[in-house]
C-alpha cells in the first residue's frame, strides 16, 4: 500500500517557526500568531490555539531567522482543520500566491 506522503508532488520541509496569520476575509483583517510546522511549494501546516473556517483566505508571514534569508509572505486558503488536542488545531493552507 502506498503511503499518503509518498504521493505528494513536493517535499515538505519540517519547521517550527513563529508566523503571523492575517485573516483576509474579515473586515478587521485580524492577525493571529501561530507556529508553522511544515512547508512545501504549494502548502503549509500551522498550529494554532483555535480553529479557522474552511475556505478562509489568509496571509501568512514567516520571519527570517537571519539576514541572508528573506522573510516569506504568502496568501492562501484554509483547506484542512484538525483538532489535535484541547486548544491545539492543525490548519492546512493551500498557497495561492507568494509575495
Amino acid at each position: 500500500m502506498v503511503n499518503y506522503d509518498d504521493k505528494r508532488d513536493f517535499y515538505r520541509m519540517m519547521l517550527n517557526s513563529d508566523v503571523s496569520v492575517t485573516i483576509i476575509d474579515d473586515e478587521a483583517n485580524s492577525t493571529i500568531f501561530a507556529t508553522c510546522r511544515d512547508l512545501s511549494a504549494t502548502g503549509m501546516a500551522i498550529e494554532m490555539s483555535h480553529p479557522l473556517e474552511l475556505n478562509t483566505n489568509v496571509r501568512v508571514s514567516v520571519e527570517s531567522s537571519g539576514s541572508t534569508v528573506q522573510p516569506l509572505d504568502v496568501q492562501g486558503k484554509v483547506v484542512r482543520v484538525t483538532e489535535e488536542s484541547t486548544d491545539t488545531y492543525l490548519i492546512g493552507i493551500n498557497i495561492a500566491e507568494i509575495d
